[in-house]
């Protein structure tokens, strides 16, 4: 059983890292902060149960994974995805000129909007910096599928991204 101490320590070492995760998947920084909390409140409860078989870190960031994929299934999901379509309209008058055209901002967007299976591929080979065989164990799927997921978010990212240079896609 941890003490107090050492779960602040595992808090300050990970939530960083587990909010971003949980953003890749839900798009929305309030929700990933919500659900890395309540990764959190499931360890600490569960605490004396856990049993140290691997890393601490692959063990919370695969229920961050599958607690946004829980997010993604429920039906608050889908209320604020109408509502945030509602008022989009609105946001992006009101926005600066100069951010919409930055262009990390634009392929941020972009890799946000695609399918969640390849933004999940694209996010974790090219800014977590896994390999194919790393995304395949922890996504449990087949090396082949990876590789897949990675050819056509390229692919579709190379369709949204027209006229903008990022090495990933000239590289192809």
């Amino acid at each position: 059983m941890y003490r107090i101490s050492e779960l602040e320590e595992i808090m300050d070492e990970h939530t960083v890292y587990l909010v971003r995760l949980a953003f890749y998947y839900t798009k929305d920084l309030h929700a990933a902060e919500d659900i890395v909390q309540d990764v959190f409140i499931k360890f600490f409860k569960q605490n004396e149960r856990y049993e140290e078989r691997g890393l601490l870190k692959a063990y919370l960031k695969k229920v961050t994974v599958n607690k946004s994929l829980d997010y993604l299934r429920s039906w608050n999901y889908r209320k604020v995805q109408f509502q945030n379509k509602l008022s989009f309209i609105k946001i992006e008058t009101q926005e600066d000129s100069l951010i919409l055209n930055d262009e990390n901002t634009l392929i941020g967007k972009a890799i946000l909007e695609l399918p969640l299976k390849q933004r999940e591929a694209l996010i974790y080979y090219y800014f977590e910096e896994w390999t194919i065989a790393e995304i395949s164990d922890f996504l449990l799927i087949p090396k082949s599928t990876v590789k897949t997921r990675l050819r056509k978010g390229k692919e579709l990212l190379r369709s949204k991204l027209e006229g903008i240079e990022w090495e990933v896609l000239l590289n192809e």
